[in-house]
């Protein structure tokens, strides 16, 4: 080949950022919103590719819109365009049906994340309205917490929509509480079941403690392990110092999230009955693994 044709063959080679931006959009939005954040700096024409609607609108839920919507504080701030509406929504809980619920978008990949408050779960109240105490909390994103004042039965419910999580998606369910300042009664027994339930089906239980307590399970079993390796779940300390619980884990399918009645159900229970105080129940949270 001449010095002629290998000039004209060099000439004629596409480089990526020559491609136009309605293709280099598609491409990206194939990747994540980490990943289109990255390739915003190869190029201007990388950048205002990876900055248009065409790319984060798959990164953004379907029902996003109606999400803004139901926001009960009325401060969703002007949004120019669908990254705006995604970082919104990835940089904080956006409070909706009435405050009770929280929902925000996990920043790698776009994956809807609930809690519901402590108002939107099922609490025992076998001691009448004196089970539970309501009262703010400083360190609580609602209202509201639920404070056990004494019961003797423990049992917690959760119920959500299967649409209102992102299909095929892994998910865990966190109990998010904390123990009263004046002390606690009847948490440290390894006597404390989670389930997570999907469809009616269970799609995980286990056993777990809220406060374990080495002295309390010897009592409880007649023996304790040295390494606490029993296979009884403990509870992981968050960055906003409540305490969480995995409850189990989830997937949602396309089917499911297509049927308005299916739900999740989540539980908590202690088996044995005792009497039982101070127990902060702030919330169940769902999020993707």
């Amino acid at each position: 080949m001449d010095t002629a044709s290998t000039a004209t063959a060099e000439e004629e080679v596409t480089r990526l950022e020559d491609l136009p931006e309605s293709c280099l959009a598609h491409v990206l939005a194939l990747t994540s919103p980490r990943d289109a954040c990255r390739c915003a700096t190869v190029s201007p024409s990388f950048r205002e590719a990876a900055e248009s609607d065409a790319v984060w609108d798959r990164f953004l839920p379907p029902d996003y819109r109606a999400i803004l919507l139901r926001c009960c504080s009325g401060r969703t701030p002007p949004l120019s365009s669908k990254k705006d509406a995604y970082l919104w929504l990835s940089n904080g809980a956006v409070r909706v049906d009435e405050g009770d619920t929280a929902v925000w978008l996990a920043k790698e990949s776009g994956a809807k994340c609930v809690a519901l408050s402590a108002r939107k779960l099922s609490l025992p109240w076998d001691d009448g309205e004196f089970s539970w105490r309501w009262t703010p909390h400083p360190r609580s994103r609602f209202a509201e917490v639920a404070q056990l004042v004494h019961c003797t039965g423990l049992e917690i419910y959760g119920r959500l929509p299967a649409a209102a999580l992102t299909p095929r998606t892994d998910y865990a369910a966190y109990l998010v509480f904390d123990v009263a300042d004046e002390g606690h009664r009847g948490l440290s027994f390894p006597d404390q079941e989670t389930t997570v339930a999907v469809g009616g089906r269970a799609a995980s239980r286990h056993a777990v403690c809220l406060r374990p307590d080495d002295d309390e399970a010897c009592k409880f079993r007649g023996v304790a392990r040295a390494d606490g390796h029993d296979g009884v779940r403990r509870p992981a300390r968050r960055e906003d110092r409540w305490a969480e619980m995995e409850m189990g884990r989830l997937r949602i399918d396309e089917a499911m999230a297509l049927e308005k009645e299916e739900e999740v159900m989540v539980s908590f229970e202690v088996l044995e009955w005792y009497p039982k105080r101070g127990l902060i129940i702030e919330a169940v949270e769902f999020r993707p693994v």
